[in-house]
């Protein structure tokens, strides 16, 4: 599945905030250097989001809630 249709599917899907309230996307958030992803998201740096995601997913929650999302995303 490629991002474009997961990330429409997902913004589809309500079950989407229970992933975001999820202890793992919680855990997730609070790590995640706000200022430095808003910055990256407004210059459209893919280099630099790209390693704000290869940083989430090397966490043990980054991971697991990339399995939900997969898992959500695929339901649909």
């Amino acid at each position: 599945m490629k991002f474009e249709e997961m990330e429409k599917a997902l913004r589809e899907r309500r079950d989407l905030k229970a992933l975001i309230d999820s202890p793992e996307g919680k855990a997730l958030a609070a790590g995640l250097d706000e200022a430095a992803l808003k910055k990256a998201a407004a210059a459209h740096d893919a280099a630099a989001l790209g390693d704000i995601l290869r940083r989430v997913l090397s966490t043990p929650e980054g991971r697991a809630l990339a399995e939900k999302v997969e898992k959500a995303a695929g339901e649909k």
